[in-house]
């Protein structure tokens, strides 16, 4: 089978088992803080192991995209130096929901490896949990009788709390788990040493490829595990490596998998895989790494400088290193395989065929520019050199060069070793260590364990679409502790909160009864729980509240949330359908809206956008609002689905007039766009590659803003005198000024030109070598830097010091002639340095001219005599 027909017929096997098959949730993770990005298949389906929320179908399966490169599973650096490990990956899964367990769960895998994909039984092993008595969990003795009808006890193996009882964090859904490893190893090696022996030990071809976890407990924030609501099951098959067992090859690369991108990568490079280790090595780091990184930026998430951005820009980085240095690579390549990465995964994962041009256009700017960052870090490199006592390079330098221009320490130590040098490592991890605690320290919270107060309640309902304020009681609360202080988390069982999503910020307010009066300061969405945010816990937690939003802050952020809506038609109308949205802020002060977009938006265009924009408001459209449509319907309808938002099965449609913005979106919204008023654009940036920003206003921010314009062009009418034409006036002024700054130029190219012979005729001749040591009075910069390359090239053997009072400002210039740089071993750049302290400043420059600033006007005459001094110590050298 090819890998296409795998992941087919695994499919088509669970809904043969009566499940439902889901699409894979998006890479980038989205309202949940203890996640960057989706690790493993169960990601999204947290809430129903943990009882805040009730599935559709008790029996799912899926094929999900997952990514392994922060945290607890972290893989990269493993990533092509083996034949296994991978960044972002395929996991292949069946869950169950509190519906079958064990028996049916191991008796499945086995069916499938065994009669779907013809593994041969007799090369694959089970491991149990064998228990644990620091954690009281005894042997599970239920999955090993399992197995043992169905394969030999001599395959069923123990495995420790580390290997077979399986945590997401460090809390947490939790249990303990059966994995199957298959050995693919040739007859002769398994004969010389047992597979039995080598599960687990990190071979290359003795690995797992499915992992059944038992979903019992919940691990808390104090270590103790607590029993789940239900007990359940979660799956997890690694689908590259099952294609390697299928397929009976030795490596995942191997493949049909990978084998495409490879052989396109090993074409462009000009060699064949296979002949040389450290170049499969980086044909395999990059045909990894172009699949992280294109379908996490499809799925939304930039390359940026922190968290998850940070991440896909490291491993873009790494890959561009990989094929800079080994396989010479120095113009952008990775762009290249975008394209044919999305014809291999059409049907599987579409996200990225629709978006093919956005992602190459992104991954390509990334690629110019860190190879120009890698350019200046070997030209950094080479200083160091230079710089370095004796053969080992410090583990701060190393570090700088890993913190300044992204090399990774395994690219330093390589250099070093072509270099003859040798990198101080440990230094380098303390150095690195440092840094992470830092960041820890700076972050530094710890979050408790909820505490019930009513019942495990599912999530809250929202009721914030109809009402204001609402009757609400405490579910569950829990305490967060921070260096700057603690507060709280607070669960209703009812709220008309709106919890921050999409972009639109968490409502804040007040939950009041009659004793008590409790601020509510932002609210969040954590999984499917809407959680409210208060620095103080009620006194009655049993209590009744009222719970009320604060009524102007939403208004005002529907206003803007509303015109964003408005804003995204507009840009398609105007720019064109590739416009798409690709991230928004929309608070009660701006909206910031981020879109696909590869030009600068001309004041044409943003001219266009505003007046269609604010044509629709005051046509004041009504807003049509559908909740629970199918996701199918929807789109029918023409709404559109923003890519990395995970839909469900129903939706809600937000329609500005169908024939103009119908979007899916969950936010809040006026009831008819009049409600806005005015809409602004205040500004228009670039955000990153291929992607642009505008900011706007809108009601009374906008009003206030055009007020503010009509004063300003109030004041200026007023200075000009009132005229009928103020712009023409404005010309006329500029015309003006700029035949005055022409004259002036001339009087001080002529005041120049007069210093310059009297300059000449006190030139001080020294064996030949002419000098020039003299303190003037200049009007600026600019002609004191023309007067000393006049002199430089009118007066041969030149070395000219000039001491200058530019308007009452200290400046310094030293100017020589080229061959006296080499002859005499004199630098204008040294020389400058240390004649600029006695003027409190600094500067520099190249050796043959350099400048120098400073405060100190006094010390321009003790500045002339130090570089007077330096010049007679070289001459008489």
């Amino acid at each position: 089978m090819d890998s296409k027909d795998i992941r087919a017929q695994f499919l088509e096997f669970f809904k043969s088992k009566s499940h439902k098959i889901v699409p894979s949730a998006p890479i980038v993770v989205q309202n949940d803080p203890t996640l960057m990005f989706t690790n493993a298949g169960m990601n999204q389906f947290k809430d129903y192991f943990l009882g805040n929320k009730t599935p559709d179908s008790n029996r799912v399966a899926d094929t999900q995209k997952c990514l392994r490169v922060s945290g607890k599973h972290n893989d990269l650096e493993e990533v092509g130096l083996d034949t296994y490990h991978h960044t972002m990956f395929e996991m292949l899964g069946n869950w169950s929901f509190g519906d079958y367990f064990k028996k049916e769960a191991i008796e499945w895998a086995w069916e499938f490896l065994t009669d779907v994909c013809g593994l041969p039984e007799d090369r694959m092993y089970a491991t149990v949990f064998e228990g644990d008595e620091k954690e009281h969990l005894e042997a599970d003795e239920e999955a090993r009788g399992y197995w043992k009808a169905l394969i030999p006890e001599s395959r069923i193996l123990n495995g420790n709390k580390k290997d077979n009882f399986w945590e997401m964090g460090d809390t947490g859904p939790c249990g303990p788990c059966s994995e199957i490893h298959i050995d693919l190893r040739s007859e002769d090696e398994v004969k010389k040493v047992p597979g039995r022996d080598l599960v687990n030990n990190d071979h290359p071809l003795v690995v797992e490829i499915w992992n059944l976890v038992f979903m019992q407990f919940n691990r808390l924030a104090d270590g103790s595990l607590k029993n789940l609501p239900q007990q359940h099951v979660d799956t997890g098959m690694g689908f590259e490596r099952l294609a390697m067992a299928v397929q009976g090859k030795q490596s995942n690369y191997d493949t049909d998998v990978f084998q495409p991108i490879i052989q396109s990568i090993a074409k462009r490079a000009g060699v064949t895989y296979g002949e040389d280790q450290k170049v499969d090595i980086a044909i395999r780091v990059i045909s990894d790494h172009i699949r992280a990184i294109s379908f996490t930026i499809a799925d939304g998430q930039l390359p940026g400088n922190a968290k998850a951005g940070y991440v896909i820009r490291r491993i873009l980085r790494r890959a561009v290193r990989y094929g800079y240095t080994f396989l010479n690579f120095k113009e952008p390549f990775l762009t290249d395989l975008v394209g044919q990465l999305a014809d291999q995964f059409k049907d599987t994962f579409p996200e990225l065929d629709a978006q093919r041009a956005f992602v190459a256009k992104v991954i390509r700017e990334e690629e110019v520019s860190f190879l120009r960052t890698l350019e200046k870090g070997l030209k950094r490199f080479e200083i160091i050199k230079a710089e370095t006592k004796g053969k080992v390079i410090d583990g701060k330098t190393a570090f700088e060069l890993y913190d300044t221009y992204g090399f990774p320490l395994d690219l330093t130590s390589l250099i070093a070793r072509e270099n003859g040098f040798s990198v101080d490592e440990k230094a380098f991890q303390a150095e690195m260590l440092i840094q992470k605690e830092r960041s820890k320290s700076a972050a530094e919270q710890s979050t408790g364990d909820w505490i019930s107060v009513i019942s495990e309640a599912e999530a809250s309902v929202f009721l914030g679409y109809e009402h204001l304020e609402a009757e609400s009681r405490i579910t569950r609360y829990r305490e967060v502790k921070q260096k700057k202080g603690s507060f709280y988390q607070i669960v209703l069982d009812q709220t008309p909160f709106y919890a921050e999503s999409g972009g639109q910020v968490g409502d804040s307010g007040v939950l009041e009864n009659d004793v008590e009066r409790i601020a509510v300061f932002d609210t969040k969405r954590e999984n499917d729980l809407i959680v409210h945010y208060t620095k103080t816990l009620p006194k009655d937690l049993t209590a009744t509240f009222m719970a009320k939003v604060n009524v102007q802050k939403r208004l005002l952020t529907e206003n803007n949330h509303s015109a964003t809506h408005l804003l995204h038609a507009a840009l398609r109308s105007v720019l064109g359908e590739h416009v798409q949205q690709k991230g928004s802020l929309v608070n009660e002060e701006v909206l910031r809206f981020d879109f696909s977009h590869f030009a600068k938006v001309t004041e044409e265009e943003i001219a266009k956008v505003e007046a269609i924009v604010n044509r629709r408001i005051r046509e004041n459209i009504a807003l049509d609002e559908r909740r629970n449509v199918p996701i199918e319907e929807a789109k029918s309808l023409g709404a559109m689905a923003l890519f990395g938002e995970k839909y469900g099965e129903f939706v809600r449609v937000i329609t500005f007039d169908r024939d103009y913005s119908v979007e899916l979106c969950g936010g809040t919204h006026v009831p008819a766009t009049g409600h806005i008023g005015l809409f602004k654009i205040v500004s228009e940036s670039s955000v990153a590659a291929g992607v642009r920003r505008i900011e706007a206003i809108t009601a009374d921010k906008a009003e206030a803003f055009v007020d503010q314009e009509l004063e300003i062009l109030k004041e200026i009418k007023e200075l000009l005198k009132n005229p009928a034409d103020p712009k023409k006036a404005i010309v006329s002024l500029i015309e003006e000024k700029n035949q005055l700054q022409k004259q002036i130029d001339e009087l001080n190219q002529q005041q120049g030109s007069a210093l310059k012979k009297d300059l000449i005729n006190k030139v001080e001749d020294i064996d030949g070598i002419k000098v020039i040591t003299q303190e003037v009075k200049l009007p600026d910069a600019n002609v004191l830097k023309q007067l000393s390359f006049e002199l430089k090239n009118e007066v041969p053997n030149l070395v000219a010091v000039l001491a200058a009072n530019l308007n009452e400002k200290p400046m310094l210039s030293v100017i020589l002639d080229d061959a006296l740089v080499q002859k005499l071993g004199l630098n204008a750049s040294e020389m400058v340095r240390a004649m600029a302290k006695e003027i409190q400043g600094g500067g520099g420059g190249q050796p043959f001219y350099a400048t120098a600033g400073g405060k100190n006007l006094a010390g321009l005459s003790q500045a002339l005599e130090i570089g007077k001094k330096i010049i007679h110590e070289k001459l008489k050298s």
